[in-house]
């Protein structure tokens, strides 16, 4: 049974509105809604709201390009965006735009409290400046000369070639990526966050049980460094709200962004009478929850509960962060086909396919999920065809034709029946956890039980003995009942088969539907539930997907999803394979790295020549079990200059990651020094 009713709103992370919903997003979209479907199936009271994040340059440029206003633009993406999701059985009370009266209220209110509380400085700072578009540029708009290890056409803020990070001022030769021009240097005065007064606050927080271990382990990396003040303000031409009592001064997109989760429940609030401040005030016992994609974790759990914290309001209860998509085992990649739009999935294939395929996979970690089409053909027709809709297929027919459509008054295996129902704690547990994988496996698991006792009793052999007609009726009203079972603890997850099994059964399922059975009940005419997958229907998607890298090469802003940069998409030739120049080293010396989660330092012997690595092996490896072995590195990388330090190399491993990853071994008789071949 549910226990007592809790108050609770659940948000997601605002896609950003210049470009089309992906597979990437929807795995967010659809943990957040198996979630909040599971607490209103509980009984519970549970808003879930979202919204397009509308503000910034990127928007800006994007709209000067398509000739119109950025409201116009982000008005028609939210539309776009809110039927994809729809289509996705995302269900949002409320899926509102950050550019909205409610935010700008709630921004300047919450600015205006951190002001008045002494949170707020000004200062000059110098930034890079486009002199032909006059206006200055985010990092992301500039490209130059990295200058860490020479490699040309880098961004303004890291190297894709040898993974250093600097600032847009230390680039060579930089240029504009929006107009092409030289940029030069300009002051401004900027407005600052005191992130660093609530240092205490944030600590405590983060580990009160608000967000995963692993993850506030990562986020210590920032107190190692020292708290910065943020800076959050930006100069115009921005598309944004102007911050009060500073013409010409916006605020910063990360500013408003998770405002706008506040703004869209008051949106919803003021529409149905809800109190908005119980849910927001600073002793509200409701319950508020983000679930959030890894990257912008630490614009959550340190900048978002800091800022409500002066403010006086109530931070989340909890963020829960989950990891990236890939396809195939590979980064979403549009050459391939596998940067997948949601609208170009939908015009494939079923959304309760996804659906179920991510709940199969995720669970509470932030590991990424990884969406292989043959698992997932594999996965959906065997689990959901061929276990639960089978279920129901194999026993309707004879109640419908032979039984006058109605279910038995007996209940057949008592024990049976009981082991089904006792499992709904243990699920609702794991739902509860955001352990959908492990739901999952209880649910087939039941489901697996289901099947083999109809096989084991074999109703369309009985059915044709007079004597056994009772005992057919009972087999097969029982195999209906613990689908019905099967059906309320997959309501989360699939809630159109629901619906549709729900009409079948002539019932309304909640959670402790569970705990009682339909007996003497009159069901409907059994139609099929759910098709198997087609992989010609998978192949056809993925076609469709593939886009003419020759027309994406130029130099628009990169404005797209931070997805969109595919770096598998080119190959090399030989020629470049054979400058790799791969060496034996032998590990003279390995320690940890103070502040870092996954690297070790390794000292490397290449038989007289000595080089600093720093590898990420810390999950896999004891430093005191690595000296003295010997390994494979490449000796002619560019040196990459870290936070601790320079790494002059790499170190070959392999494995899924954590404890399972392995360096690479070479075989007795090599020496330091020598070259691989």
């Amino acid at each position: 049974m549910a226990d007592s009713q809790r108050k609770i709103l659940v948000t997601s992370a605002l896609p950003y509105a210049n470009g089309s919903i992906h597979l990437g997003h929807l795995l967010e979209h659809i943990q957040t809604d198996i979630w909040t479907r599971f607490q209103r199936l509980r009984g519970h009271q549970c808003y879930s709201v979202c919204a397009d994040d509308a503000h910034g340059t990127p928007v800006m440029l994007k709209a000067q390009e398509l000739g119109i206003s950025p409201e116009d633009m982000v008005e028609q993406t939210r539309q776009e965006h809110h039927q994809d999701l729809c289509d996705f059985h995302v269900n949002y009370d409320n899926y509102y735009i950050t550019h909205s009266p409610e935010n700008r209220e709630l921004s300047e209110l919450i600015y205006q409290r951190l002001d008045d509380a002494g949170y707020i400085s000004k200062r000059v700072i110098s930034q890079l400046y486009d002199p032909q578009k006059e206006m200055f540029l985010p990092d992301r708009f500039v490209k130059g000369t990295c200058p860490s290890c020479g490699a040309e056409d880098q961004n303004g803020d890291s190297c894709d070639v040898c993974s250093a990070t600097y600032s847009p001022t230390e680039v060579i030769n930089p240029r504009s990526v929006v107009s092409g021009a030289t940029p030069v240097l300009k002051d401004s005065e900027h407005y600052f966050f005191d992130l660093p007064q609530f240092e205490d606050m944030l600590k405590g927080w983060l580990r009160s049980g608000a967000i995963q271990e692993e993850m506030a382990n990562k986020l210590q990396e920032w107190f190692a460094e020292g708290l910065q003040q943020w800076d959050i303000s930006r100069d115009a031409p921005y598309f944004g709200f102007e911050i009060p009592g500073a013409p010409g001064k916006f605020f910063y997109v990360w500013v408003d962004a998770p405002v706008g989760y506040m703004a869209s429940f008051k949106h919803y609030c003021d529409q149905h009478n809800i109190d908005f401040n119980e849910y927001w005030n600073a002793d509200s016992d409701a319950e508020l929850y983000h679930f959030i994609g890894k990257d912008i974790t630490y614009f959550h759990c340190l900048f978002w509960p800091a800022m409500l914290e002066g403010a006086g309001f109530r931070k989340p209860t909890g963020v829960n962060v989950h990891g990236f998509v890939t396809v195939n085992g590979a980064k979403m990649s549009k050459s391939k086909g596998t940067f997948i739009k949601g609208r170009t999935y939908l015009d494939h294939l079923n959304p309760e396919y996804l659906r179920y395929y991510f709940a199969s996979k995720l669970s509470d970690g932030v590991m990424d999920i990884d969406l292989n089409f043959d698992d997932f053909i594999s996965k959906v027709n065997s689990d959901l065809v061929g276990k639960v809709v089978n279920i129901a297929s194999r026993c309707a027919g004879f109640i419908n034709k032979k039984f006058d459509a109605t279910l038995s008054e007996n209940v057949a295996e008592p024990q049976l029946v009981a082991e089904f129902q006792q499992a709904s704690t243990g699920i609702a547990e794991a739902f509860e956890k955001r352990q959908y994988n492990r739901a999952i496996r209880e649910i087939m698991r039941l489901a697996d039980k289901a099947n083999q006792y109809i096989d084991a009793q074999a109703p369309w052999v009985t059915i044709k003995d007079e004597s056994k007609q009772q005992f057919t009726h009972e087999v097969c009203s029982l195999g209906i009942n613990l689908f019905r079972i099967l059906m309320v603890y997959l309501k989360p997850v699939l809630p159109e088969l629901a619906e549709k099994s729900e009409a079948f059964l002539n019932d309304t399922l909640n959670w402790d539907s569970s705990q009682h059975l339909l007996t003497n009940h009159k069901i409907s005419k059994f139609k099929a539930l759910l098709q198997r997958v087609d992989s010609d229907k998978v192949n056809a998607m993925i076609e469709a997907s593939k886009e003419n890298l020759q027309a994406t090469n130029n130099d628009a802003p990169p404005v797209d999803s931070e997805l969109s940069k595919d770096p598998i998409s080119e190959t090399i030739s030989f020629d470049d394979f054979a400058k790799i120049d791969l060496r034996i080293a032998k590990i003279a010396k390995a320690e940890h790295v103070e502040g870092a989660d996954k690297l070790l330092k390794l000292q490397l012997d290449l038989g007289g020549e000595t080089k600093q690595v720093f590898a990420g092996i810390k999950s896999a490896y004891d430093p005191a079990s690595l000296e003295g072995k010997l390994t494979v590195m490449v000796a002619n990388l560019a040196p990459r200059k870290m936070r601790f330090g320079l790494s002059e190399g790499m170190v070959l491993a392999a494995g899924p990651g954590g404890k399972d990853l392995w360096i690479m071994e070479p075989h007795e008789g090599a020496q330091p020094g020598m070259r691989v071949k």
